[in-house]
C-alpha cells in the first residue's frame, strides 16, 4: 500500500500525528501537499474527488478510501501499521485515549485564538492570557495526569506496547514543551511515566531517523502548539480541576 497523506504546507499541525505513524511504520507514503502544493487540497474539500468529503485536512487515501480525522485515520492505520494490539477491546481503548489527545489538542488551539480562529492571534491577545492561565493552572494537570495514570498501569506504553497512541503522546508532549516550556517544566517531575515515554519513542530508529530529516518540520506559530511568551508562566500548588 502506497499511502497519500494531505495536510497543509509549512506546519506540522494536527497531520504530524498521522505522520508520526506513517514514519515509525515505515510505510510508503507520499504528503501530497508539500509535492504539489495546497491546492492539491481543494478538489477533495470541494467535492470534486471520488470518496467521501473530508471537512478539513489531514485526510488520508487509501485507494479507493479517503479518511478523515486524525483519530479515525489513525484507528484505520493502526491494524495495517501493526500499531495498536490485537482485539476489539484494544483497537477501541485505542481510539478512546486517540480521542481524548483531540480534546486536549483543541485546548491547545483555543488557548491563542479563544474567540475566532479567523482572527489573528493579536487582536485576542488578552482573551487568550485568560484562556491559556486556565489551561495551565487546570487543563494539562487534569489531561497530563489522566495520561500518566495510563502509561503507568500500560507499563510505560499506553496499551500496554508500543501503538499509535504512545507515538501521539510523544507528539503532544514535544508540542507542549514547545508552547508552554515553563508551564511543562513545573509539571513534569509529576509526569516520570510520560517523560520516559517521550524519551523512547524518540529513540525508535525510524523515529530518530525522522526528527533528523527535512521532513520534520520545526514547531512554529502558525501550527496548533505556538510559543508566545506572554502566555506562559508557572503554575502554582492549585490546580483545582474543572470538567
Amino acid at each position: 500500500m502506497h499511502y497519500q497523506l494531505y495536510y497543509w504546507t509549512g506546519l506540522q499541525g494536527r497531520g504530524e500525528f498521522v505522520r508520526l505513524a506513517l514514519e515509525d511504520a515505515g510505510a510508503r507514503y507520499t504528503d501530497v501537499a508539500r509535492v504539489d502544493g495546497d491546492a492539491a487540497l481543494q478538489p477533495f474539500l470541494e467535492g470534486r474527488c471520488d470518496g467521501a468529503r473530508p471537512f478539513a485536512p489531514p485526510f488520508l487515501r487509501a485507494d479507493d478510501l479517503v479518511i478523515a480525522q486524525v483519530a479515525n485515520i489513525l484507528h484505520f492505520l493502526g491494524p495495517r501499521l501493526d500499531l495498536v494490539p490485537g482485539g476489539e477491546a484494544a483497537r477501541l481503548q485505542a481510539l478512546q485515549l486517540q480521542l481524548t489527545i483531540a480534546d486536549l489538542v483543541t485546548e491547545v488551539h483555543d488557548s491563542h485564538h479563544p474567540i475566532a480562529s479567523a482572527d489573528y492571534y493579536e487582536d485576542q491577545r488578552d482573551a487568550a492570557k485568560q484562556r491559556a492561565a486556565d489551561l495551565r493552572q487546570h487543563r494539562l494537570p487534569k489531561f497530563l495526569g489522566y495520561f500518566e495514570q495510563v502509561v503507568a498501569r500500560g507499563g510505560g506504553h499506553a496499551l500496554g506496547a508500543h501503538s499509535y497512541v504512545d507515538l501521539s503522546l510523544f507528539q503532544l508532549v514535544r508540542g507542549l514543551d514547545y508552547a508552554y516550556p515553563e508551564a511543562m517544566a513545573a509539571l513534569s517531575p509529576r509526569l516520570p511515566g510520560l517523560r520516559a515515554l517521550e524519551a523512547r519513542v524518540a529513540e525508535r530508529p525510524n523515529i530518530a531517523a525522522y526528527l533528523a530529516s527535512t521532513r520534520r518540520l520545526p514547531f512554529n506559530t502558525s501550527g496548533i502548539f505556538r510559543h508566545y511568551p506572554e502566555l506562559d508562566g508557572a503554575i502554582t500548588a492549585d490546580t483545582g480541576e474543572s470538567s
